[in-house]
């Protein structure tokens, strides 16, 4: 992942703190991300500030309407104002949710589960190829949460490495809704991480989410993280490597000194793990040496 267009932490750019930036990026945030669709096509005052971060730091955009599962075609020419977009400001990298998000009456204003199928898998994997061939770039799919499964005939971790495979496309990996998806369905989160492909994973998402019910949460990006996702996130760096990570924040916004203490969260754990990782090679290292002396 060295070569990918971002390293380190990372926090989704919003409107609401985006003066806060217009002087001066902080340190501490490494990378920031955009949905394209709530960019494209916005000049003015507001576009010259997105322009000029984007300038400033490295920008990746993750998508809200691809329906990369949709029954409907893909919308090929969406695609191409995306590609435009992201050739304008110089974007490296773009992802989307592995999901459905509109039928043929039109756009359903909410991320909806794909039927975890083998019939699910090629569809989506061939539109994946061909969202690739249009924007140019490799496309990372998140890991959704969602409520329901209608029409499963595979279990959710299955369906999602197959897509992968047979699309060949990174992974985007939401950590936050895998502890949702565990809670709301009753598996084992450290389990499902354990079973993902982790040299797809180009970049991670962390966020917070509403508690509704001992079984129930939802995802709702509305809270601060909380301590068993943090935890997660560090069974993954010390499992896969560290990976650069993401801070999702979209309702009940804090300031920006707020966010920066989450994003500096990521970073404390990236250098813990690092150090971990180094650690365990080296006593792997110096054992080897042992053997063969």
């Amino acid at each position: 992942m060295a070569d990918y267009p971002a390293q380190g932490a990372g926090l989704g750019l919003r409107r609401a703190f985006i003066g806060s930036l217009e002087d001066h990026i902080p340190a501490a945030i490494d990378f920031m991300e955009v949905a394209p669709e709530n960019w494209i096509d916005v000049g003015g005052g507001l576009g010259r500030r997105f322009a000029a971060i984007a300038g400033r730091v490295p920008m990746l955009c993750h998508g809200l309407s691809l329906n990369i599962g949709g029954p409907t075609p893909l919308d090929e020419a969406f695609l191409r104002q995306v590609r435009r977009f992201l050739d304008a400001h110089h974007i490296l990298a773009y992802s989307e949710h592995l999901t459905y998000c509109a039928d043929e009456t039109g756009h359903l204003y909410d991320l909806l589960p794909i039927p975890f199928t083998r019939q699910a898998v090629e569809y989506v994997a061939d539109r994946v190829k061909r969202t690739q061939d249009i924007v140019g770039r490799r496309l990372a799919l998140e890991n959704a949460s969602y409520y329901a499964a209608p029409g499963q005939e595979m279990p959710e971790i299955e369906f999602v490495n197959e897509v992968l495979e047979r699309a060949d496309c990174g992974l985007l990996l939401d950590i936050n809704n895998i502890h949702v998806n565990s809670v709301n369905h009753g598996y084992d989160a450290e389990d499902y991480l354990a079973a993902l492909p982790g040299g797809r994973i180009v970049y991670a998402h962390i966020a917070g989410h509403d508690w509704e019910a001992e079984d129930l949460r939802v995802d709702t990006h509305g809270a601060d993280v909380i301590a068993p996702v943090w935890g997660l996130l560090e069974t993954a760096y010390r499992s896969f490597g560290v990976f650069p990570t993401l801070l999702e924040r979209d309702f009940n916004i804090p300031d920006l000194d707020g966010l920066l203490r989450e994003v500096e969260m990521i970073h404390e754990l990236q250098r813990r793990c690092s150090l971990f990782r180094a650690g365990r090679h080296e006593g792997e290292r110096n054992a080897s040496v042992r053997r063969q002396a």
